[in-house]
């Protein structure tokens, strides 16, 4: 579970990533191009590509790729999460605190007791 101080450092890496990419953005003119649904968008296709990788996969294979199978896989995770904070950026969406708040309804969704050991959805348990 993250405390304040490991919250606050992630808020501030999310934030110098944001920065960069306003930068990135700014110095090609896209943000002409960033709408909210354009970023949307780009995220769901980046999360296909992320997908393709696993495609097939039993389980097991799954969750032991070769090396060079996970750069293909963290540059995907990369394009993902970038997308992500853009789109956050422009909706003025906090992402650290959205997370922090977001755990704390599926808690409270999944309480322990019920949801421990259990896949089934909040409405099942």
């Amino acid at each position: 579970m993250m405390n304040e101080d490991s919250a606050s450092g992630s808020s501030d890496q999310l934030q110098i990533l944001r920065d960069k990419l306003r930068r990135f953005a700014k110095e090609r003119d896209w943000d002409q191009f960033h709408s909210p649904k354009n970023l949307a968008m780009a995220l769901s296709v980046e999360a296909a590509e992320l997908m393709e990788h696993f495609q097939w996969l039993s389980e097991a294979d799954s969750q032991s790729m070769p090396n060079e199978k996970r750069t293909k896989i963290r540059e995907e995770v990369a394009d993902v999460f970038l997308y992500l904070i853009r789109l956050a950026d422009k909706l003025d969406i906090d992402l650290a605190a959205a997370a922090e708040g977001k755990i704390e309804i599926n808690a409270s969704k999944y309480p322990i007791q019920k949801a421990r050991g259990n896949n089934k959805k909040y409405t099942d348990l």
